[in-house]
């Protein structure tokens, strides 16, 4: 470890931990001006709460018997001594790395849980969600965070091994295509799948009320998705220029393509559809994007940009109601790019004469989390709703929930308190 790798990581910590907040502004422009408040509310919240949670136990799940997890967290429960947490031992260059690590690491736990949010949108209770995000966080992205990232790191910090689907089933994954991308998919199809649909929900039925606020929060996440890829190296080297690159083209390519798409489909290119193509193109990368040459990346972006683009057009054919696509984007999005490593992945693809092993030991890595994130959100929010009630009443979503939730509107010229001060 150095100097320079902490100050790397630092970094790249600030940039994916914008992304949460990125995101609140990508999904509360998609949704009703009357819950704006409510949808970037469960994006705060989760990174506030899945945030302690990770450093009171949760890094210390994924991390544990690595070396690196073992700093902090519930004294006797997981083997973790407190004692590490005195000041003689954060001074230690090895401590320290391990500090700006739990932090990097704790961005990708908040964003990936705030995920799930986009598939019940306008109708879920903010403590309800907040109890589901506490719940999946620490019984599913926790430990399967451990199934992919569970790594060592040698003396200068160089990644040497990884968690089971890695070490024994050869999973490639170089940044959370499955354990982010594909687990949060997964959950949100459970969740939207109890909760049920949206009254009155059709094609076209909600339209965004902000679309420049939308763009603004596809932009922050681009840029945060640049460390939250390049980032996963942990050090500024050959890789994460790779990895950076690559974050840059399959995105583009991905935009290109979903325009056309739209062109071709509907007559005519959508901002949104920009927009979503951007982020579809950098969840398909975010697993690939270390094991790829540039020209794959690209042919990978113009891929799932069709292919997503796609699949958000069969949430209305097979009547789900995931609300802002994180079924669509998220979880076809990164089957695509974790399955797309073993056919076009350098020295390991298909394509190029290297058999089905890598891309069967892909297979097994998107079915293992996906299958996992599904059973376990579905139980968990299938509970809550039975119990203490996850879904909003019918009155209060079809007339708006965010003053019934949280005492707010998001735009004071619909707020009847401020008819008085506008006349």
């Amino acid at each position: 470890m150095n100097h320079d790798q902490i100050y790397f990581l630092i970094t790249c910590i600030a940039m994916v931990l914008f992304m949460t907040p990125g995101l609140a502004f990508f999904y509360g422009g998609l949704v009703r001006a009357s819950s704006v408040i409510s949808m970037m509310m469960m994006s705060f919240g989760a990174l506030a709460l899945i945030s302690l949670l990770w450093i009171a136990f949760g890094y210390a799940m994924a991390f544990s018997g690595s070396g690196a997890g073992n700093y902090i967290g519930i004294d006797g429960v997981l083997g973790i001594n407190l004692s590490n947490l005195f000041l003689d031992s954060l001074l230690d260059e090895r401590m320290s790395f391990d500090l700006v690590f739990a932090a990097f690491q704790g961005t990708f736990a908040a964003i990936t849980v705030a995920l799930i949010s986009g598939a019940i949108a306008d109708r879920a209770r903010f403590g309800s969600w907040m109890i589901f995000a506490a719940l999946w966080g620490s019984v599913v992205y926790f430990p399967v965070a451990g199934w992919v990232f569970n790594f060592t790191l040698d003396d200068q910090g160089k990644v040497i091994d990884g968690g089971w689907l890695v070490k024994d089933i050869g999973l490639l994954d170089f940044a959370g295509g499955t354990v982010v991308e594909v687990g949060s998919g997964a959950a949100a199809l459970a969740v939207a799948l109890v909760l049920g649909r949206r009254f009155g929900f059709r094609k076209g039925m909600y339209a965004p009320h902000n679309v420049p606020l939308t763009l603004i929060g596809a932009a922050i996440l681009w840029f945060g998705w640049f460390a939250f890829n390049a980032g996963s190296e942990l050090a500024a080297d050959g890789i994460a220029s790779l990895a950076f690159l690559n974050t840059l083209i399959a995105p583009a390519a991905s935009m290109l393509s979903w325009a056309a798409f739209e062109r071709i489909t509907a007559g005519k290119p959508t901002a949104v559809g920009i927009a979503s193509g951007a982020i579809a193109g950098a969840v398909a990368i975010t697993p690939a994007c270390a094991f790829l040459d540039p020209i794959w990346a690209i042919v990978l972006g113009l891929v799932v940009g069709v292919v997503c683009a796609w699949a958000i057009e069969l949430k209305f054919a097979l009547g789900f109601d995931d609300s802002l696509d994180v079924v669509g984007i998220h979880l076809v999005g990164g089957i695509v790019g974790t399955l797309f490593i073993g056919v076009f992945g350098r020295g390991v693809g298909l394509a190029f004469g290297h058999g089905f092993d890598q891309l069967f030991a892909q297979l097994i890595g998107v079915l293992a989390v996906g299958l996992y994130s599904f059973a376990a959100a579905w139980i968990i929010a299938y509970v809550l709703e039975k119990t203490i009630g996850f879904r909003v009443q019918s009155t209060d979503e079809m007339a708006g929930i965010d003053p019934i939730l949280h005492g707010q509107l998001g735009y004071h010229d619909k707020d009847p308190r401020w008819k008085g001060a506008l006349d």
